[in-house]
């Protein structure tokens, strides 16, 4: 506990709402088919501790932040819950389109307190809306996830998106279509994993 309180600056109230909400992980994954089950023994540092290590890299000057494709709340609402308390003027908005994980989603804004938004809907349907930041983690290749981002981006929009070992290829992929800066930052709970915190994007041949 500690060592987490310390290498992600989280307070023990907001530890504590981390807790509540992986105990209540634990309980609908027995109903829901939340995460994989493989998964659920480890799911403090799978889910929970990769999803936080996210924060600091969300500038202080954000003011809303969109997660596509949130399933059980990773990394969304994780990082709405340290933002309560480090950041409470960001807005959290949770896009997921199955409707089963947009209950659970739900169940836990209620449980801990929070005020975050909770779309039930495809990405593509959204009225388009410009984010600050956006996050989207194991949903789809980074080609793809740039189609769905796209439309949200201002200049500065920082996106910031978690990759396993075959990160390389899906940035070459998605070079062939699309202009972006890329920042790669280790992952702290993977050692293949790889965190690309993109902006600047454009369509190529769109001038």
């Amino acid at each position: 506990m500690k060592n987490f309180m310390e290498k992600y600056n989280v307070s023990r109230e907001t530890f504590d709402l981390l807790k509540t909400y992986e105990a209540s992980l634990q309980e609908w994954q027995q109903k829901f088919n939340l995460v994989s089950n493989s998964s659920l023994a480890e799911a403090w540092n799978r889910h929970f501790a990769d999803s936080a290590q996210l924060f600091s890299y969300i500038p202080s000057q954000a003011r809303v932040l969109l997660d596509f494709g949130s399933g059980a709340g990773f990394p969304g609402m994780v990082l709405a819950i340290m933002a309560k308390e480090k950041t409470p003027y960001l807005k959290v908005k949770l896009v997921e389109s199955i409707a089963k994980k947009t209950l659970y989603l739900k169940h836990v804004a209620e449980i801990c307190g929070l005020d975050v938004e909770i779309l039930h809907d495809r990405i593509e349907n959204l009225e388009p809306q410009k984010a600050d930041v956006i996050t989207s983690r194991a949903m789809a290749s980074l080609e793809k996830l740039l189609e769905y981002t796209y439309p949200f981006c201002k200049k500065e929009t920082l996106c910031i998106f978690p990759k396993g070992r075959s990160y390389k290829e899906e940035l070459a992929q998605a070079h062939k279509k699309w202009r972006f800066t890329c920042q790669i930052e280790p992952n702290r709970e993977s050692d293949e994993g790889k965190i690309l915190i993109i902006t600047d994007i454009s369509r190529k041949g769109v001038k």
